[in-house]
């Protein structure tokens, strides 16, 4: 049974690897910010951040299943997820500079916010239209209350979250500034293992048939 991650994060890459799973990667073609935006004026306003990161996760691992399911010979499951983090009322995805990333962790200290993460798992095999099962998974995440201005301004420039949901890692160098998670520590990471497993599952497709 072959696994395709339908993204290049080398976090969930990472998470599937020290799970026993050694993942085909393919970058879906997939204009977020359109997908959000075409979904926000259906509907009249912007989704709520756990709707959005479905969305988002549904329609990456759908543009890969879908382009596998065409070749004919792909036969295992496909991955796709997205993630942001919601904190004091405001919903954030990757920061990208450090002036917003250092804005973001002085708000973030000493707060929680929650780490909604969306996971779409599509079942694809030779001759059959792929099916898919959903769901999402929400931990939170409390951060030391004595963070130094001096350790935000080193983290931020060893440029570790720029490039990460929320501006922060629990796995990494970010980590010793996280006092507290609540919920599976792999949606922290960015995808919650037993929430793929269980969609795996639904698909009928047992767990440990991923394990290479």
């Amino acid at each position: 049974m072959r696994v395709c991650l339908a993204s290049t994060s080398p976090a969930r890459l990472m998470l599937l690897r020290q799970a026993g799973i050694e993942p085909l990667t393919q970058s879906p073609e997939v204009d977020e910010d359109a997908v959000a935006a075409a979904a926000a004026a259906e509907r009249g306003s912007d989704l709520p951040p756990a709707e959005l990161v479905l969305l988002l996760a549904r329609a990456k691992a759908a543009a890969v299943a879908h382009e596998l399911a065409a070749i004919g010979e792909f036969d295992g499951i496909v991955i796709g997820g997205d993630s942001m983090f919601e904190i004091g009322g405001r919903v954030y995805g990757k920061p990208y500079t450090p002036e917003e990333a250092t804005r973001r962790w002085h708000e973030m200290r000493g707060a929680t916010g929650i780490l909604h993460s969306g996971h779409s798992v599509f079942r694809v095999s030779p001759g059959a239209v792929p099916e898919e099962a959903m769901a999402t998974a929400d931990a939170s995440v409390t951060f030391a209350d004595d963070i130094t201005d001096a350790e935000i301004a080193a983290y931020v420039a060893s440029g570790e979250p720029l490039h990460v949901a929320g501006a922060f890692t629990v796995d990494s160098l970010g980590g010793a500034f996280i006092t507290r998670v609540d919920g599976d520590p792999s949606t922290v990471v960015g995808m919650s293992l037993s929430t793929v497993r269980r969609l795996a599952s639904d698909l009928g497709v047992a767990w440990t048939d991923l394990w290479s």
